[in-house]
Protein backbone atom coordinates (compact mmCIF):
# COMPACT_ATOMS: atom_id res chain seq x y z
CA UNK A 1 0.00 0.00 0.00
CA UNK A 2 1.43 3.39 -0.99
CA UNK A 3 2.08 6.03 1.64
CA UNK A 4 -0.46 8.88 1.50
CA UNK A 5 0.76 12.19 0.13
CA UNK A 6 1.41 14.74 2.90
CA UNK A 7 -1.04 17.60 3.03
CA UNK A 8 0.42 20.67 1.28
CA UNK A 9 0.56 22.71 4.48
CA UNK A 10 2.38 20.07 6.50
CA UNK A 11 5.37 21.43 8.39
CA UNK A 12 8.50 19.74 7.01
CA UNK A 13 9.84 19.03 10.50
CA UNK A 14 8.29 16.16 12.36
CA UNK A 15 6.18 17.42 15.22
CA UNK A 16 7.63 17.10 18.69
CA UNK A 17 4.05 16.95 19.98
CA UNK A 18 0.76 16.50 18.18
CA UNK A 19 -2.87 16.10 19.20
CA UNK A 20 -5.74 15.39 16.81
CA UNK A 21 -9.34 15.11 17.94
CA UNK A 22 -12.65 15.15 16.06
CA UNK A 23 -15.59 17.09 17.48
CA UNK A 24 -19.28 16.99 16.75
CA UNK A 25 -20.52 20.18 15.07
CA UNK A 26 -22.28 21.59 18.13
CA UNK A 27 -21.69 24.72 20.17
CA UNK A 28 -20.62 22.73 23.22
CA UNK A 29 -17.59 21.49 21.27
CA UNK A 30 -16.06 24.98 21.20
CA UNK A 31 -15.28 25.31 24.94
CA UNK A 32 -14.14 21.68 25.05
CA UNK A 33 -11.64 22.28 22.24
CA UNK A 34 -10.56 25.62 23.74
CA UNK A 35 -9.81 24.10 27.15
CA UNK A 36 -8.02 21.13 25.62
CA UNK A 37 -5.82 23.42 23.52
CA UNK A 38 -4.90 25.61 26.50
CA UNK A 39 -4.05 22.54 28.57
CA UNK A 40 -1.93 20.93 25.84
CA UNK A 41 0.03 24.08 25.02
CA UNK A 42 0.75 24.60 28.72
CA UNK A 43 1.77 20.96 29.22
CA UNK A 44 4.03 21.19 26.18
CA UNK A 45 6.00 23.97 27.87
CA UNK A 46 4.53 27.14 26.36
CA UNK A 47 2.14 28.54 28.98
CA UNK A 48 2.61 32.10 27.68
CA UNK A 49 1.08 31.02 24.33
CA UNK A 50 -1.77 28.98 25.83
CA UNK A 51 -4.29 31.83 26.12
CA UNK A 52 -3.73 33.11 22.58
CA UNK A 53 -3.77 29.60 21.11
CA UNK A 54 -7.01 28.77 22.95
CA UNK A 55 -8.71 32.00 21.85
CA UNK A 56 -7.64 31.58 18.23
CA UNK A 57 -8.76 27.95 18.24
CA UNK A 58 -12.10 29.05 19.66
CA UNK A 59 -12.57 31.58 16.84
CA UNK A 60 -11.59 29.07 14.14
CA UNK A 61 -13.85 26.41 15.66
CA UNK A 62 -16.77 28.85 15.85
CA UNK A 63 -16.27 29.77 12.19
CA UNK A 64 -16.22 26.09 11.27
CA UNK A 65 -19.51 25.58 13.11
CA UNK A 66 -21.20 28.63 11.60
CA UNK A 67 -19.88 28.41 8.05
CA UNK A 68 -18.29 25.01 7.45
CA UNK A 69 -20.23 22.30 9.21
CA UNK A 70 -22.55 19.71 7.76
CA UNK A 71 -24.83 17.38 9.66
CA UNK A 72 -23.16 14.06 10.48
CA UNK A 73 -19.68 15.37 9.56
CA UNK A 74 -17.11 15.96 12.28
CA UNK A 75 -14.82 18.95 12.71
CA UNK A 76 -11.16 18.02 13.24
CA UNK A 77 -8.86 19.98 15.53
CA UNK A 78 -5.10 19.48 15.33
CA UNK A 79 -2.61 21.11 17.67
CA UNK A 80 1.06 20.56 16.88
CA UNK A 81 4.42 21.70 18.13
CA UNK A 82 7.76 21.61 16.34
CA UNK A 83 11.04 23.03 17.58
CA UNK A 84 10.15 26.36 15.96
CA UNK A 85 6.37 26.56 15.57
CA UNK A 86 3.13 26.08 17.46
CA UNK A 87 0.19 25.43 15.14
CA UNK A 88 -3.56 25.05 15.63
CA UNK A 89 -5.73 23.79 12.79
CA UNK A 90 -9.46 23.34 12.33
CA UNK A 91 -10.73 21.25 9.42
CA UNK A 92 -14.33 21.20 8.25
CA UNK A 93 -16.17 19.59 5.32
CA UNK A 94 -17.12 22.80 3.45
CA UNK A 95 -14.19 23.54 1.14
CA UNK A 96 -16.25 25.95 -0.95
CA UNK A 97 -16.80 28.33 2.00
CA UNK A 98 -13.46 30.01 2.54
CA UNK A 99 -12.80 32.33 5.48
CA UNK A 100 -12.27 36.01 4.83
CA UNK A 101 -11.88 39.00 7.06
CA UNK A 102 -14.48 41.70 6.70
CA UNK A 103 -14.90 45.08 8.27
CA UNK A 104 -17.33 45.14 11.20
CA UNK A 105 -19.27 48.21 12.24
CA UNK A 106 -19.36 49.16 15.90
CA UNK A 107 -22.85 47.69 16.23
CA UNK A 108 -22.17 44.42 14.37
CA UNK A 109 -22.46 41.33 16.52
CA UNK A 110 -20.27 39.22 14.21
CA UNK A 111 -17.30 39.79 11.94
CA UNK A 112 -14.34 40.28 14.26
CA UNK A 113 -13.13 36.71 14.75
CA UNK A 114 -10.60 36.59 11.93
CA UNK A 115 -9.36 40.05 12.90
CA UNK A 116 -8.56 38.58 16.33
CA UNK A 117 -6.87 35.59 14.71
CA UNK A 118 -4.73 37.88 12.57
CA UNK A 119 -3.80 40.04 15.55
CA UNK A 120 -2.88 37.15 17.86
CA UNK A 121 -1.19 34.65 15.51
CA UNK A 122 2.05 35.26 13.65
CA UNK A 123 0.47 33.77 10.57
CA UNK A 124 -2.80 32.18 9.54
CA UNK A 125 -4.36 30.84 6.38
CA UNK A 126 -6.65 28.32 4.74
CA UNK A 127 -5.86 25.37 2.51
CA UNK A 128 -7.79 22.51 0.94
CA UNK A 129 -7.77 19.16 2.73
CA UNK A 130 -6.96 15.80 1.24
CA UNK A 131 -10.55 14.85 0.52
CA UNK A 132 -13.51 17.18 0.96
CA UNK A 133 -13.24 20.36 2.96
CA UNK A 134 -10.65 22.84 4.11
CA UNK A 135 -8.20 23.40 6.93
CA UNK A 136 -7.82 26.81 8.56
CA UNK A 137 -4.62 27.17 10.55
CA UNK A 138 -2.83 29.65 12.78
CA UNK A 139 0.86 29.54 13.65
CA UNK A 140 3.19 31.13 16.18
CA UNK A 141 6.97 31.32 16.02
CA UNK A 142 8.60 29.97 19.15
CA UNK A 143 11.74 31.48 20.61
CA UNK A 144 14.87 29.60 19.71
CA UNK A 145 13.38 28.14 16.53
CA UNK A 146 15.29 28.67 13.30
CA UNK A 147 12.61 27.48 10.86
CA UNK A 148 9.69 29.88 11.19
CA UNK A 149 7.01 28.36 8.97
CA UNK A 150 6.41 25.74 6.34
CA UNK A 151 7.43 27.19 2.99
CA UNK A 152 4.50 25.47 1.29
CA UNK A 153 2.00 27.64 3.17
CA UNK A 154 0.90 30.85 1.58
CA UNK A 155 0.90 34.13 3.46
CA UNK A 156 -2.08 35.18 5.60
CA UNK A 157 -5.07 34.42 3.48
CA UNK A 158 -7.57 36.49 5.40
CA UNK A 159 -6.53 39.92 4.23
Amino acid sequence: MAEPEPEPHAVPWPPLREDVLDYTPTSRSVPLARRRTARLVTEWGHPARAGDAALVLSELMTNALLHGSLRDRLIRVRVSLTAATLCVEVSDPRGERLPRSRPADGTDQFGRGLLLVGALADRWGCEPRNGPGKTVYAEWRLSGGTYPFATERSDRSGA
